[in-house]
């Protein structure tokens, strides 16, 4: 994607937007302020997180202190059980994305205009930023990824409901007469859309991969292996704890966002490592 630094923001819930505005504040308070990236990647609650860091509206304290009041959504066990199934009875990653995509389509998910309203409320900018922002989804039909920014068919409101479409809680989006999903059912990260940026920090508060899935931890090592500086954080036992069972619970996400903020300081020398000259 070009440019010399990229700032990568996973998907996690609600848990994981707290968990990150408290890691990129506890880093900045210390420092090492990465919302100057020349690209910002966000997946599902990455995007949020990325759309409000590129805004300018926000700095990382004030994003950190936001507080968003959301219905509990519940990504509970039988979900999970439906996702293993389609992994399992899939021949390959795209197969796979395309059976979650058919499930999306298919589960009574409520009207997508609520949801974008939803997030639309959340966002303190409707417009996309003059920064590169790639806000990542994934195609309910075809299951190819889809990284919409400022040149796309996508408003930004549209582009972080998709991203944030978590297939059988929300519904799928519609952008240009397709429907999207979730960009977390390709990869937690997708931190291969930062390929060809020479410094990288990737925050991922989702540390796992599963079967077809790839985990940030491989990501990563991609990215080294093509030359770059990577640092890859992920949340500490203490963090995982405060994210609860339920990372769509609103409540959660204060101590998740705490956790975060407590457990930057260890990534400071890191990441100063990695995003100095």
């Amino acid at each position: 994607m070009g440019g010399d630094t990229a700032l990568v923001l996973g998907g996690g819930g609600l848990t994981g937007i707290g968990w990150e505005t408290g890691i990129l504040y506890g880093l900045a308070r210390e420092g090492v302020d990465l919302t100057g990236a020349d690209l910002v990647v966000g997946t599902s609650a990455g995007s949020v997180v990325g759309a409000q860091l590129t805004s300018g509206l926000l700095t990382p304290r004030e994003l950190y202190e936001r507080q968003l009041g959301d219905a509990v959504a519940r990504f509970g066990p039988g979900l999970l059980a439906r996702y293993a199934v389609a992994m399992a009875r899939s021949r390959d990653a795209a197969q796979y994305r395309r059976r979650i995509g058919a499930m999306a389509l298919a589960a009574d998910t409520g009207p997508e205009a609520v949801r974008r309203e939803v997030l639309k409320a959340r966002l303190v900018s409707h417009e996309w930023p003059e920064r590169r922002l790639v806000v990542t989804a994934v195609d309910a039909l075809s299951g190819e990824l889809t990284a919409f920014d400022r040149a796309g068919d996508a408003g930004l409101v549209d582009a972080v409901t998709a991203s944030c479409a978590v297939p059988g809680v929300w519904p799928p989006v519609t952008v240009a007469g397709r429907r999207f999903i979730d960009g977390g059912v390709r990869s937690a990260t997708n931190a291969d859309v930062a390929t060809g940026c020479r410094r990288v920090v990737i925050i991922a508060p989702m540390a796992l991969g599963a079967g077809k899935i790839p985990s940030p931890a491989a990501q990563a090592e991609r990215l080294r292996s093509a030359g770059a500086r990577v640092l890859l954080i992920t949340p500490s036992a203490q963090s995982r704890k405060a994210f609860g069972r339920n990372v769509l619970d609103p409540a959660r996400r204060d101590p998740a966002a705490r956790a975060g903020l407590a457990q930057a300081p260890a990534h400071v020398a890191a990441a100063k490592a990695v995003w100095s000259d």
